[in-house]
């Protein structure tokens, strides 16, 4: 099946690169890898852009004898390439289903703590005290990434339309064009509210409908822009800017809401994957949480050895 594709990239694998680099802030020797790995592929198949999933499929003889790792690494670039084609809208669909799948363990998100985050916020809050638009701005974008776990490219895009007036839901257009509905919390709440006091009313065009308009060809704030206005964030608020990314503050916010107690289905839907194979890695952080659990609520936990003695006391078994 021929796949369909849509102009509007010269060169697609530049254009992913460049993502990777401004959103996730990846380094050099990763874009390097990224590139060799794509490039090889384009080898092996010919035109990545156009190539369908039975296309693909012809890569696990052809990798037959890489490593699990090596071929890991290789697949999970094609599948991170192709997502990046279908949310930038140059494919309607994704043939990432026919590579192979070696088994190995999925690395763990970087992870900001709970104080790391508090430093962040009252760097911000601060900041915006005076309203000026932009340090509100600030304020609101780190609201929407760490208190709803938005993806970057679904922060920016974010149309005027989508601020919620009595229900307190964002409607977001995720991957695929998939719509979720995400909560909202009263402080991001509040802090939108103070946005839109100050926001630019002046704005034409796309940007008119932009919650966070912007002069660029888009009309709305890039994802390079963001990631750098959190690097910068960071750095006032006295933190390792190489750490802090909007993929980060979405890890933050999946992986402290596991720690909360929230349900991984639920937290499935809040992330908007498709597969909850996807949310399992959050999990990891959980083990502390899990031991604590099974002690105080296990009947052979600590937490209710004394009472089990006392109801034994109390109750002996009868005699034969």
């Amino acid at each position: 099946m021929k796949a369909e594709v849509r102009a509007g990239a010269a060169d697609p694998v530049a254009a992913f690169l460049g993502m990777l680099a401004a959103e996730r802030g990846a380094a050099a020797n990763t874009l390097a890898a990224y590139r060799r790995d794509l490039a090889g592929a384009a080898e092996l198949i010919g035109d990545l852009f156009t190539a369908d999933s039975a296309t693909l499929g012809g890569l696990g003889a052809a990798w037959a004898s890489l490593a699990p790792a090596s071929l890991a690494r290789k697949c999970s670039a094609l599948r991170q390439f192709y997502g990046f084609l279908v949310d930038e809208g140059l494919r309607s669909d994704d043939p990432s289903a026919g590579l192979p799948r070696p088994r190995t363990r999925r690395p763990l998100p970087r992870l900001l703590s709970h104080g790391e985050i508090a430093g962040l916020f009252v760097q911000a809050e601060t900041e915006a005290a005076g309203e000026r638009p932009e340090a509100v701005r600030m304020l609101v974008l780190l609201e929407l990434l760490y208190g709803s776990g938005l993806r970057a490219s679904e922060l920016v895009a974010l149309p005027l339309a989508a601020v919620p007036r009595d229900a307190p839901f964002l409607t977001v257009a995720g991957k695929g064009g998939q719509q979720r509905m995400v909560p909202v919390g009263s402080r991001a709440r509040a802090a939108l509210a103070r946005w839109l006091q100050v926001r630019a009313g002046d704005a034409k065009g796309a940007a008119a409908r932009a919650l966070f308009p912007s002069r660029g060809a888009a009309g709305h704030l890039t994802r390079v822009r963001l990631f750098q206005l959190l690097r910068d964030l960071a750095r006032r608020a006295g933190l390792d800017p190489e750490k802090v990314s909007p993929h980060v503050l979405r890890h933050a916010f999946a992986t402290h809401l596991l720690e909360g107690g929230a349900d991984l289905r639920v937290l499935q839907t809040l992330l908007g994957h498709a597969d909850i194979a996807t949310t399992q890695i959050y999990t990891h952080v959980d083990a502390a949480r899990l031991v604590t659990l099974v002690n105080a609520r296990h009947p052979l936990g600590r937490a209710h050895a004394g009472s089990i003695a006392a109801q034994s006391l109390a109750d002996p078994a009868p005699r034969h």
